[in-house]
């Protein structure tokens, strides 16, 4: 035995272990699934999201995991609404702020894989996000938990401008919104976030689906005229030119729509028929 190669002498058998290929996944997976029921304890929730949003990307099939394993979901829900105390008056502390965007990391995981983006929609999960998007504070934690919702919600946008665009195209949907000031409003923080998020991560068949919502919109002549004050100025201001570059029919959408809401003021409008003078009644 002692004249036989050393690579002899020390590797075992072929079979007599697991391949080193398949071994670095296994040994992930063990690890992700113990962080996730780590996350069903307090005293170890903490490190576990730490560490799950940090190597999110190297865990396969993490997002399902959360989902369909008990109470998890419950868990991060739990780190979400355990701040909303701290949002008004703004008292939320950057360990506060580093903590529970590590929990909207790992939803923005969930939201971002094909099998549980639409569990995550029917959920109504965005729901959860906006005390944090409709805070004010210029801060460093609370632009960091802004900054992370909005990649939760960028996540869905794609899903959540198609659902906005079918809704308005139907003129029974399109009254219904802007029937009151609350609903118009409302869509209208939706896809403004869209474009903030669509300024981040640039795509011209997006832009077009968004586009054509504000378009339809103008179509209701008191949406069009509170457009006038709250359309995005990233819509205006050539901030998606290279977008609009590529694709002639949203940039006539877009000019037609700048168009509209230059025109002059519809009278009955001026006398307090508008958005404004209702959200002040």
């Amino acid at each position: 035995m002692s004249n036989l190669p050393q690579s002899l002498s020390i590797n075992p058998p072929y079979g007599a272990g697991p391949s080193s290929a398949a071994q670095p996944n296994r040994d992930r997976m063990e690890s992700a699934q113990q962080l996730v029921l780590d996350l069903s304890s307090p005293d170890l929730r903490e490190n576990a999201l730490l560490e799950l949003s940090k190597k999110r990307e190297l865990f396969q099939d993490l997002a399902p995991l959360l989902w369909n394993s008990f109470g998890t979901i419950a868990a991060l829900l739990q780190e979400i609404v355990s701040i909303y105390p701290v949002l008004s008056p703004p008292n939320l502390t950057p360990a506060q702020s580093n903590r529970v965007c590590n929990a909207l990391a790992l939803l923005q995981c969930v939201a971002s894989h094909p099998d549980t983006r639409m569990l995550f929609l029917k959920a109504h999960m965005p729901l959860y996000l906006l005390p944090f998007l409709n805070t004010g504070s210029k801060t460093r934690p609370f632009e960091y938990l802004r900054l992370t919702s909005l990649g939760v919600i960028g996540a869905l946008v794609k899903v959540a401008t198609f659902i906005v665009q079918k809704i308005l195209l139907d003129d029974l949907g399109l009254d219904y919104i802007c029937t009151t000031a609350e609903r118009f409003f409302a869509v209208g923080r939706v896809l403004a976030h869209m474009v903030v998020v669509l300024a981040e991560q640039p795509s011209s068949r997006l832009l077009k689906h968004i586009v054509r919502c504000y378009l339809r919109l103008a179509d209701n002549p008191r949406a069009c005229d509170a457009l006038r004050s709250c359309l995005p100025d990233m819509l205006r201001d050539g901030t998606f030119n290279n977008c609009l570059s590529e694709d002639p029919t949203t940039r006539r959408w877009l000019q037609q729509l700048l168009a509209s809401i230059s025109m002059n003021r519809v009278p009955n409008l001026q006398a307090g028929g508008g958005f404004d003078h209702m959200l002040m009644n």
